[in-house]
């Protein structure tokens, strides 16, 4: 069994919220949210990191946040550009920003050699889905493929919308389709998903949601190339178009190319979306510590 790697997404700026969250002190003692996820992968049994990240943050995360890493795994770097392409794919004119979260793991191809886990470096998960995605990647299936859901309520933002990829699971407890809603937010006591076309569509909150906690082979990558390339060939030359997770488990499961597990946690998530969020994320981690789930000082481990 090769040894399983952590992947971080740790590229985005975090336009609604403002700099880079993914530096941010949070915990009791100045911790970040990815000290949090990264403590408890370790203690899950992940022994390399890889955080994929930008060129031009590359010295700033390394001396900050990868630093104190290095004592308890093998801590490497990916970098997410609009230009890291499948070959013969330019980079349309005008077109800025990265192409989401596929093309993120997209960009860790040449450093993950077996199994994986993905998460955002942004959010709080807690230690019961990192165990469970580290039982369930013992499997040698290749097309064995896992995610760890929350339940919908539990991972909204009390000050604007934010993004889910609503789950739908067989009766066997698999995937059946994890389709992404990009505007979901509380209105008039109801929880509303805007659609592009204006329509809207309500959910009662019990849906299981990914968070973008995934747990792939790295018979992914193949896959993954096979698939950003007829992406980019229907919508590459789009300036803000992006090439999902989600949609590639998506369609893998609905192509019969793979087998996606749905693990809930019995933890709950949170996360920082807006300015407004860090309070309460502060609040809950604070709770945490003092309930013994964490030390006072993570690391070393």
């Amino acid at each position: 069994m090769m040894e399983k790697t952590l992947v971080l997404l740790a590229a985005g700026m975090g336009s609604r919220y403002g700099g880079l969250k993914q530096l941010d002190a949070l915990g009791p003692h100045g911790e970040t949210l990815m000290d949090y996820s990264v403590f408890d992968a370790v203690r899950a049994g992940f022994r390399k990191i890889v955080f994929i990240i930008r060129r031009d943050i590359e010295e700033e995360f390394k001396r900050v946040i990868g630093s104190r890493y290095e004592a308890v795994a093998d801590v490497q770097y990916a970098f997410q550009s609009p230009d890291d392409l499948p070959a013969g794919f330019p980079v349309p004119e005008g077109r800025v920003k990265p192409w989401g979260t596929g093309q993120a793991v997209y960009a860790a191809r040449n450093l993950v050699k077996g199994p994986f886990a993905v998460i955002n470096a942004d959010d709080f998960y807690g230690a019961d889905g990192f165990r469970k995605l580290a039982g369930a990647l013992e499997s040698d299936d290749p097309k064995a493929f896992c995610m760890c859901g929350f339940f919908l309520k539990n991972t909204l933002s009390e000050n604007g919308s934010v993004s889910r990829g609503i789950c739908e699971r067989n009766p066997d407890g698999t995937l059946k389709t994890v389709v992404e809603h990009t505007k979901i937010e509380r209105k008039n006591g109801k929880i509303v998903s805007t659609l592009e076309d204006g329509k809207t569509v309500i959910f009662t909150g019990d849906e299981i949601v990914s968070m973008n906690m995934w747990g792939f082979q790295a018979s992914l990558f193949d896959s993954l190339e096979t698939l950003f390339t007829e992406f980019l060939k229907a919508h590459g030359t789009e300036l803000k178009s992006e090439f999902y997770i989600p949609f590639v488990a998506d369609t893998l499961v609905r192509q019969g190319k793979a087998s996606v597990q749905v693990l809930t946690s019995e933890d709950s998530w949170f996360g920082v979306t807006y300015q407004e969020d860090k309070p309460v994320v502060k609040s809950g981690l604070d709770a945490l510590v003092k309930a013994g789930k964490y030390p006072e000082k993570l690391f070393p481990v």
